[in-house]
């Protein structure tokens, strides 16, 4: 099979020729860390929510030893999404300028948030530096933010998630106690349902150990940015990428996108997490979702790894963008070298 893989692979995407960025990033800056009894902003910049949602939110929240703080448009509709984009932007503006919150959680994702990212106040952001939290559709929020506020958010579980303890620990471990070198090892509850379900299964497509800051987020949306000046920029990065409801040829086209846009090979190492329901049906004349991604991974020469314990998937642990961290396929952990706040 890995020969066949091999005389398979994609033939690599020629470098194209990055013009030199009119915006350079600001200097990176971290939040101040959560303390119990800290007062934490609920919103919904993506898509729309309701209220067993929010007071499921809220509970989460308050179980984890923080005061809660509504959005003004919370339970707006607009389609499918939380309200107006106005009304989203108001509710993400309101939150970074309240000194009473210390931090933002989004409720869930969905769609909708890259509509924020023009009209997003980055000095506002980065003269209140706070802790942002989500994931899914949050990814375009990260990006935008880290890119041009300079400020670490954080990819992890969005408040209405179920919560698990691997998931609060390392999160509450990387927001209120902080330290350098800290270990995350793979969740073992995902490695015990790769029995059933293979994305699940840890993988080393190409071992070795990388370091570089984190980037990245959920595949279809850091594929949506390519080519725009919100795009992520993985060079000597640790770029993770996830996605979820995907079938394989999709993924594919999604993976080309990046690669044609810049190629991973200038990635410091790759870190798929776990792509949960992205296999082909039974009857469906398709690859695997191993067989798709590891045409894109397996000629590389950087490590690269698949399902991760990060992604649409209960037990997530908490990536934060722009810190330096490594990746050790042998030992299947991810360190981050740094604290993420401050």
């Amino acid at each position: 099979m890995a020969a066949s893989l091999a005389a398979a692979a994609l033939p690599a995407a020629a470098a194209p020729q990055r013009k030199k960025s009119m915006h350079a990033s600001p200097a990176l800056i971290k939040p101040p860390r959560l303390q119990a009894g800290d007062t934490v902003g609920l919103i919904a910049p993506a898509g729309h929510t309701d209220a067993p949602s929010i007071e499921k939110a809220v509970r989460n929240i308050e179980a984890q030893g923080f005061k809660v703080k509504l959005g003004a448009n919370l339970g707006a509709v607009f389609g499918n999404y939380a309200g107006l984009w106005q009304q989203r932007l108001e509710d993400f503006h309101g939150m970074f300028a309240d000194p009473e919150v210390k931090a933002i959680w989004a409720i869930r994702g969905g769609s909708g948030a890259m509509q924020l990212l023009p009209h997003l106040d980055y000095k506002l952001i980065r003269n209140n530096p706070k802790i942002l939290v989500g994931y899914s559709d949050i990814t375009a929020l990260h990006l935008a933010i880290n890119r041009f506020a300079g400020l670490v958010t954080f990819h992890g579980p969005v408040a209405v998630s179920s919560q698990s303890e691997y998931s609060m620990t390392h999160l509450m471990n990387v927001l209120m106690r902080p330290e350098e070198n800290y270990v995350i090892p793979m969740a073992l509850e995902n490695s015990r349902k790769a029995e059933e379900e293979p994305e699940y299964a840890l993988r080393t497509v190409v071992p070795g150990t990388a370091t570089g800051r984190l980037t990245g987020g959920n595949l279809c949306l850091v594929a949506a940015l390519a080519g725009t000046k919100y795009a992520a920029d993985y060079k000597d990065a640790i770029l993770f990428l996830e996605e979820v409801n995907e079938a394989p040829y999709r993924v594919d086209r999604m993976m080309m996108q990046l690669d044609m846009n810049q190629p991973f090979s200038q990635a410091a190492g790759v870190m798929l997490g776990i792509f949960e329901h992205c296999e082909a049906e039974p009857d469906e004349i398709s690859l695997t979702l191993n067989e798709t991604t590891d045409q894109h991974l397996a000629p590389l020469k950087i490590p690269a790894v698949t399902g991760y314990s990060f992604g649409h998937i209960r037990n997530q642990f908490t990536l934060p963008m722009g810190i330096r961290a490594t990746l050790d396929t042998e030992r299947q952990t991810l360190t981050l070298l740094e604290t993420a706040v401050s």
